[in-house]
């Protein structure tokens, strides 16, 4: 068993212990699934501007060739997951829930697997400046791969801006059925390693804390293995209950701090990356990989053989399930992620995105489909709430549709964990409510915001045509002004000539009677 390193960890309020299911697919060693027939890959696959497609239909592409680059600062590049040809660039199901349609390239293999030329290695890549290594993760389209999807070089630049002393990785992966990142810490620990030394490397941090939940001792073993000799990794053991995975609660957990309301860990200068995250990191760094595949757990009481495979980004999820030999019935429930945090799927013909990190199919078993209840105010949610935040309230106030209300309570502090309405006995779906009023509130602001910038355009367009309309008029009257003055100087020629015609015939007749 591995040595653990000794650190004193804070309690943190709230959490549940669910069944986890991790039996399912943990046993098994992460499987590669066979090429797909086609690919389609989503330009919006992480937090923030989507990529903008470079390549046209018809167009032959090798394997990690740039696809689209990356708009603004928050965004990510897509790369060809394998060599082949473009067929199309339009729209097609996203991987959510909604499923509306978003801006996606489709690709056909050409089963050749050739790798782009441009697809360069850096023979030592801790002999890179933390400069170039955020250079490199971003042009590797890496994000977070916890499901998050935040842009990975954007966190590698927070030095910049603020005083950090210690990056913690998180491998608590305390969500029920997913295993994906306890298998690839136990085949790929060194991997693993080298990625976070190298994340260390471009945060200029010297403590990192490396943390894994107890109910996974293997992995814990086999990253302590790989982190001797390396005395700034400390292996740490979490207590296994969810949600220890949530960054803030796992931050105030390690150092009993806890993250401004709405602020960032790394005000109290600490930054959390995942372990694959940090797995993709050594492949974009050492062998000059861009992020075009992943690592998926496939698993539920429906599924007939629980694994996790190696998917290329863009593969239907149908092939998984095919994969995985297919459902033993009907699922009652599909899932990205984890049941507790996850989004329903609408279909299976979505794409794996850089974010799927698991795919479930629950039985009607798993997926307890009861009756909703009215609520008895027990407040077991408020005592499982990790945030400390009234739920049975919050959900009260925006049933009666009264959302700054529930704002005033902390409905912005809730992170969706779930925890309230799995111990709801009534059986109210709270997390529902709250991710409604959130989604609410965002689309009033938006509205707002697109109402205060159509009056500001108005205004402008107001005060631009006020403004034509005075340049007009003012060149209107230079204009006639200068016409006058025209005018004035002509008519006072006139007058001179008429005068000095008359003055000539004056002199004329004075000099004829002279004569006479």
């Amino acid at each position: 068993m591995a040595v653990l390193a000794n650190i004193r960890l804070f309690r943190i309020r709230g959490g549940v212990h669910p069944d986890d299911h991790k039996r399912l697919s943990a046993r098994q060693a992460i499987e590669n699934l066979p090429m797909p027939t086609l690919l389609h890959i989503p330009l919006q696959q992480h937090i923030g501007a989507p990529a903008e497609p470079l390549v046209r239909r018809g167009q032959v592409v090798r394997k990690g060739q740039l696809l689209a680059r990356s708009q603004g600062m928050i965004s990510a590049p897509v790369h060809a997951p394998t060599s082949g040809r473009i067929m199309g660039i339009g729209g097609y199901p996203a991987h959510h829930s909604s499923d509306l349609l978003v801006r996606t390239i489709t690709l056909k293999p050409d089963g050749y697997d050739e790798w782009d030329d441009d697809c360069e290695s850096v023979a030592d890549p801790f002999t890179l400046s933390p400069e170039e290594i955020a250079q490199r993760v971003a042009e590797a389209g890496i994000v977070g791969m916890g499901g998050a999807t935040f842009p990975s070089a954007v966190k590698l630049s927070l030095h910049k801006r603020y005083k950090l002393h210690t990056l913690v990785i998180n491998g608590a992966e305390c969500e029920p059925y997913l295993t994906c990142d306890d298998r690839l810490m136990r085949e790929r620990s060194q991997d693993i390693r080298d990625g976070v030394l190298l994340i260390a490397r471009a945060l200029g941090v010297r403590q990192i804390l490396f943390t894994i939940e107890n109910n996974k001792p293997e992995a814990q073993l086999a990253m302590k293995t790989v982190a001797d000799g390396f005395p700034e990794l400390q292996i740490i053991g979490l207590p296994t209950r969810y949600p220890m995975g949530s960054e803030k609660h796992l931050v105030q957990t390690l150092t009993g701090k806890e993250t401004p309301a709405r602020g960032l860990t790394a005000d109290i200068g600490v930054v959390v990356h995942n372990v694959a995250t940090a797995a993709a990191v050594n492949d974009a760094l050492r062998h000059g990989r861009p992020l075009i595949s992943r690592v998926v757990t496939v698993s539920g009481g429906a599924i007939r053989q629980p694994r996790n495979v190696h998917a290329l980004i863009g593969t239907p999820l149908d092939d998984l399930i095919k994969f995985c030999g297919g459902f033993f019935d009907q699922p009652a429930r599909l899932i990205s992620g984890g049941p507790m945090m996850g989004q329903p799927l609408p279909s299976l013909r979505v794409p794996v995105v850089k974010g799927s990190n698991g795919l479930l199919a629950l039985n009607e078993e798993e997926a307890q489909s009861r009756e909703q209840m009215p609520c008895i105010r027990c407040a077991s949610c408020v005592k499982a709430c990790p945030c400390g935040l009234l739920p049975l309230s919050m959900a009260a106030h925006i049933r009666a549709g009264s959302l700054e209300s529930s704002v005033e309570l902390g409905l912005l502090d809730c992170i969706a964990c779930g925890s309230c309405s799995y111990v709801c006995p009534s059986h109210i779906p709270l997390v529902q409510y709250f991710n409604y009023a959130k989604g609410e509130l965002a689309a009033r602001q938006r509205a707002q915001h697109k109402q205060g910038e159509t009056k500001r355009l108005a205004e402008a367009r107001t005060a631009r045509m006020e403004a034509i309309k005075k340049a007009k008029r003012e060149a209107m009257a230079r204009r006639k002004k200068e016409m006058a003055e025209k005018k004035a100087r002509e008519a006072a020629v006139r007058e001179g000539s008429a005068s000095t015609t008359s003055s000539g015939s004056d002199e004329t007749k004075t000099a004829e009677e002279a004569q006479a």
